[in-house]
Parts: structure tokens; sequence; C-alpha cells
């Protein structure tokens, strides 16, 4: 959420802040700024909308100078503007400060600046850091914004410059991210990877209540009392192409597309050769550790937590440990109990979900097992907990998450699968049986992606309903839930999903005639409860789609549309049927005409609560 860019060297600023932005722009925005140093002068250009807007004002009115700051800005305090945007400047106009993140006593300390003598423009809470940073200098900047730092409460990610100091850009982060690059006469500051990637793979990773000086020549990275850290580089292994659309029209399908190979390297470093065992050794989770795990606690948000649903009814299934699940942002308000032999496990894509850390500092003072699931080596997420599990999905731009929710999925299986082998409850035959069905997955991932043709047909259909209603039992409940997710994040397309037992106690008032109902169906054992409830639909007037294996055929011969899937293990089936579900919600959004990789008013990293 929020994009952050810095560059001091060599070269003009200007085109390198904007490049970097534009790479930045996966993660949500509203409005977009720059600040350029020239000398002793700092420029601004700062505009509402996308960040075309603003690098047509730039051509116009061009900024000059070799180092500078840039932001892409998602509301949070005040609407989208020119003047909410970022960055905000002191009242001489000679220092200025990109944020990301929520400063949660700036009303007080607003109200303190006031009877100080400053004035506020904005509506913003990131202008009362810069009137802080201006308050507290006293010739260096290094140290006024650390004493300004000390007055705040909440999230933040910062770059500062200043025209006092034209040859120097100071960096902090709170629970917000932030890296270093590092490059040959020139060096770059940015909330996230691919900002700087054209430029650098050397990174630095910020933690949380460390500063930096950086200039042309150094990087300084400082603990929150002003001592040297001593850090070593980062090297970033994945190409650039990475982050590119490949041919694709948006980064999202490209993603969706992706998913048997992020399978595959996700499945890889963790089958040997010799084996047929899954080498979780990387984790740090020992057989000790597996062995004394009393009770599972899975937190997540959106996807992941959806993910996380999945997990619950397998590992219960598989190896008979209770599993709660729970979201993020409830966990961390709801007084949890929390203890030495529960297994935490957090899940989060970026590694910076703000809610997610949240739940898992308080498990962690609990005394609780830490595992984390992230695509993001060295996030925040991976560096706190006591062991991680990378998905090895590889970068996923669109804001809409697709590779990120399978891989996790697999992760989890491959965990659970581990679990229970240590354990004893799952036997030789069945974990070996079991593992190779896992290692098929992503043979059997492509074979739905040759299905997009009828899936987008059945979008074309469908594109303009108002409501549409997910139906699914156990494990397809979980799935559904995730499909209806992507369907309303991308299309707009009012959507819900609901265990399909739940109908008869007050969904079912929701259907009429032509309401579009999309049924999951990959668990033997509940087809004939789920063939039920088509007809409860159907007698009401629904259209039913369903997605489900080729022999279940109670549920096709009921359907009024079927989208077919291969035929693996019950347990892994979600890994297969919301591929469709994807393909279906990508569809409509194109046919709707919307911007599929920016939906309006999210962000990729939610790094604010």
């Amino acid at each position: 959420m929020c994009g952050i860019i810095g560059y001091i060297g060599d070269k003009q600023a200007s085109p390198i802040l904007l490049e970097g932005l534009e790479k930045l722009e996966y993660r949500g925005y509203d409005s977009a700024g720059v600040a350029v140093l020239d000398g002793d002068k700092l420029s601004v250009r700062k505009k509402k909308g996308r960040l075309a807007v603003l690098e047509n004002e730039v051509r116009e009115r061009p900024v000059l100078g070799s180092a500078g700051i840039g932001h892409t800005r998602w509301a949070t305090h005040g609407e989208p503007s020119d003047v909410n945007s970022h960055p905000h400047l002191n009242a001489a106009g000679d220092i200025a400060l990109v944020h990301n993140g929520i400063i949660e006593n700036y009303m007080r300390l607003k109200d303190w600046l006031g009877e100080k003598g400053y004035a506020f423009v904005s509506q913003t809470d990131t202008e009362v850091i810069v009137h802080l940073v201006d308050y507290y200098y006293n010739g260096s900047l290094l140290d006024a914004v650390q004493q300004a730092l000390g007055r705040l409460q909440g999230s933040y990610a910062i770059v500062v410059a200043s025209s006092k100091h034209p040859g120097e850009l100071i960096a902090a982060r709170k629970d917000s991210p932030l890296i270093l690059g590092a490059g040959e006469g020139e060096n770059f500051i940015a909330s996230d990877i691919p900002a700087i990637l054209n430029r650098t793979r050397e990174v630095y990773l910020l933690e949380d209540r460390e500063m930096a000086r950086v200039t042309r020549s150094a990087i300084d990275i400082l603990d929150e009392y002003g001592m040297p850290v001593q850090r070593s580089l980062f090297h970033v292994h994945w190409d650039v192409s990475a982050a590119e659309k490949g041919g694709y029209p948006h980064f999202m399908l490209k993603e969706i597309h992706e998913e048997p190979k992020a399978l595959r390297d996700t499945l890889s470093p963790r089958f040997k050769e010799e084996s047929m065992h899954i080498d979780l050794g990387e984790t740090g989770l020992d057989d000790e550790a597996m062995r004394s795990i009393r009770r599972v606690v899975i937190v997540a948000c959106g996807t992941a937590y959806h993910a996380g649903l999945v997990g619950k009814y397998a590992m219960e299934r598989l190896i008979g440990v209770p599993v709660e699940v729970d979201v993020a942002s409830e966990f961390r308000y709801r007084d949890p109990i929390a203890a030495k032999g529960d297994l935490f496990i957090a899940i989060s894509q970026s590694g910076e979900t703000a809610d997610t850390l949240a739940a898992l500092r308080l498990a962690k003072e609990k005394g609780a097992q830490i595992l984390a699931i992230t695509n993001v080596v060295g996030s925040t997420v991976s560096r706190e907990a006591g062991a991680v599990m990378y998905t090895w999905a590889g970068p996923e731009i669109a804001v809409a998450s697709t590779k990120a929710y399978t891989t996790q999925l697999l992760c989890l299986y491959m965990l659970i699968l581990e679990i229970g082998r240590v354990r004893g409850a799952i036997d030789e035959g069945e974990y070996a049986r079991l593992a190779s069905a896992l290692r098929r997955l992503p043979e059997q991932a492509a074979e739905v992606l040759a299905l997009e043709e009828a899936i987008a047909h059945s979008a074309h259909l469908h594109y303009a309903m108002t409501d549409t209603y997910f139906l699914g039992r156990n494990l397809d409940y979980a799935v559904a839930l995730e499909g209806s997710l992507k369907l309303k994040e991308i299309s707009y397309i009012h959507s819900e999903a609901f265990a399909a037992g739940e109908l008869k106690h007050g969904p079912i008032a929701l259907i009429e005639r032509g309401t579009l109902v999309i049924a999951l169906a990959t668990q033997t054992a509940l087809y004939e409860k789920l063939a039920s409830n088509i007809k409860e639909v159907k007698a009401r007037g629904a259209h039913v789609l369903s997605i489900c294996p080729e022999d279940a055929d109670t549920v096709i011969g009921l359907s009024d549309e079927v989208i077919t899937i291969p035929n693996t293990e019950e347990l892994f089936m979600p890994v297969l049927s919301v591929i469709p579900t994807q393909l279906f919600a990508y569809h409509c959004s194109v046919e709707r005409g919307y911007d599929v990789d920016k939906p309006r008013n999210l962000a990729k990293s939610v790094t604010v609560e």
C-alpha cells in the first residue's frame, strides 16, 4: 500500500523516480508526486490520479537535479487530491517528506504543533511528521528526523530530503517495509524491490526502528539511538522480466498462467531425488517441534486467510490436531489464547501485512512457536518468525492474488504431510500416495489452464450480472470464499459465498430467477448433499455453473453449465478448483472494461490497519 522511491547519484533523478514509481503501481494508489533537489533548490510536483498525470506534469514543468524522492499515495487520511498527495513540505519549502503507514497520535501532535505556530494545508497525518522534523531541525537533518520519530506512535516508512542538505537523504521505518539499494556512485531507497531492480540487485533490508543516511557514495544504517548497525547486502536473484507482463495483456493473467511453474518451484526444493520424503529443514521446524504441537493457530488476511481455512480442514482430517483459523485483525483484538505448545502459522504474501504482523508479535509474546508462510525473502514476517517457509511463487504484481494463494496451499499441504509423518498420524503408504499426488499438481494445473477459452465464454455470458453466489461444502466452501473474493475484487460484481448447508438458514432468500450460482463440488462424499442444494436454488430460478471433476455425475446432471477439472486426491482439489474461479473473475473484469491489475480502493500490501 503506497509506494516510495528515493535516488541520489550522478544522474537526473526525476526519470529514475518516475520509473521506480511505475514499478510500484501494483501496490494501489490514487495520487503520485516527486520532490527533486538541485543544489539549494527543492522542486515538488504532485498530482491526484494515475502516474501518467504526474508524468505529464513533469514533462510540462521539468524538475532538474540528481537527488530526490517519490511517492504513490493510497488515501487513508484525507481524500485523494493534489494537496493531500506526497511529498509534503515544511512551511519554508526546504524539507520534503514521503510516508507510508499511519501515525496514530497525529491529532495530538497536530494540536501541539498548532500551538507552536505551525499551519497545516492538508488533511493528512504525514504533514505532521515534516513539521516535526522542521521543529527539531538545528543543523543536522538526521538528528531532526531521529527526534521527530521519537514523538510518533503508529507505523511509518519515511524518506526525507532537504535543500539544506542536498547531498543526503534520510530514511527510517517502523512496521512498514523499506529497502536500500546499493549502486556504483549512486544509491536508492524503495518500499519494494521491483522499484529498483532495473538499477541494482544489491540491497540492504532496513529493520524496524532503524534509520539510514544515504549519500551518493555511502549507506549508513543506524539504530533508533543513532548507533551504527552492520548489515550484510542481500543479492536479488530473480530476473527483472519476472516483474514484466511478458506479452500478456495484464499481470493477473500472466500470474494465473504462471501457476504451474510456481507450483513446481514451490515443490522442487522440498523433494530430494533420492527420497519421496519432503525436506522442510530450511524452515527450522524440527521433528521435536512437530511432535510437541498441541494446537495450531493460523492467522492471515483476505486470500491468505482462505488458504488457512483449507489448511485447517486438511490438517484436522489428516493428523487430528485441533486447528483454529482467525482473521488477523480480529485475533489481535480479542484477547486470544496462545501459549507454549501452540504452533502459530502466519500467512502473508508480502510478509508486511500490518494486522498479521501484529498478531504474530502477540502470539510470540504469549510463548507460541511461530512459523511464517510468505513469498518475500527478507520481509518483516520472515525475519520475526522463528521458522519460515517460502512459497517461491516469484513476484506477484497484480493486486488480486492468484499464484501466491495456490503456492500457500502447497506449503500448507507439505507441512501437514511432514507433521503427520513425524507424529505417526500418516503411515508410509499414505504419505507416499499423497506426496506423489502433490508432485502431479503442476501438470494438472496446466490442464485446467487449457480450459480458459470455455471459462472466458462463461464470463462473457454472465459479466453483466449484478449478484453472484458461490456455494460449497467443507474444502469447497473455503474455495468458494476465495472465488467470491476474486470476483468482487476486480469485477465489482456483488458476490457472496455460503456454506451450502446454510442456504436454508437465510441466504436462499436472495435467490431469484436468473441469479448466477457457482457451485464448487470436488468432495465425493458430499456430492449428494450439494446436489440437494443445487435443486433448491434451481427451484427458485437460479442458473447454476458447477466446477467439479468429470466423474461428478450427480452434480453435472443438475447443472446448467459445467467446468470439469482433473481428478486428484480430494484434499488437494482446492489447488485445481480455484483456478477456474480466478479466470472467471479475470474475464468478467475485462468484459466490464475495468483495470484488472489495479482495482479501485485496493492495495497489494496492506501495511496499515
